[in-house]
């Protein structure tokens, strides 16, 4: 099935500088990602992947030590946030990497759903997110919260506004 997609090949890869910036907003700038503990791994123009590690603070059920369904939730909702950044920036390679990281200021979840399939038991974890559609005024995301075996353990969809 071929879907029509407003957004650049996947293929498609962001200058070091730029990298920098969206690793930084990843990590540390947005202080929640930083208690996740998510580490940006890779993004294109499509595609934004991280890894998290599981810690104490992030255990959601004490017996069997799983992760927190909001942690899933979260760090779904973040990298789906990061994939639409990537795609907007990637629609404007025109501009230098600070100016296309102040379009970023506007973007905001407007709806999140997570479906949740298996336990989320591991020592670390992946989380991918796609750009479905980059709109003008909307994006729509798909992503999925993986085991170190890259079992899928959440899937969710999304969508955000950008301007």
């Amino acid at each position: 099935m071929s879907h029509q997609r407003s957004v650049p090949a996947a293929d498609f890869q962001f200058e070091p500088e730029f990298m920098a910036v969206l690793r930084h907003v990843t990590e540390e700038f947005i202080p929640f990602n930083k208690v996740l503990g998510l580490k940006l791994e890779s993004a294109n123009a499509t595609v934004a992947t991280a890894t998290l590690e599981m810690k104490p603070e992030l255990v959601g059920h004490a017996t069997y030590q799983r992760i927190h369904g909001g942690v899933i939730s979260a760090a779904l909702d973040a990298m789906a946030g990061i994939a639409v950044m990537s795609a907007i920036s990637a629609k404007h390679m025109d501009e230098p990497p600070m100016k296309r990281a102040e379009r970023f200021a506007k973007l905001g979840t407007i709806d999140l759903r997570v479906d949740y399939m298996r336990p989320g038991i591991g020592e670390r974890f992946s989380v991918r997110a796609e750009v479905l559609r980059l709109g003008s005024r909307v994006a729509t995301t798909r992503m999925e919260f993986l085991s170190e075996q890259g079992e899928v353990l959440a899937a969710g969809m999304a969508a955000y506004i950008t301007s």
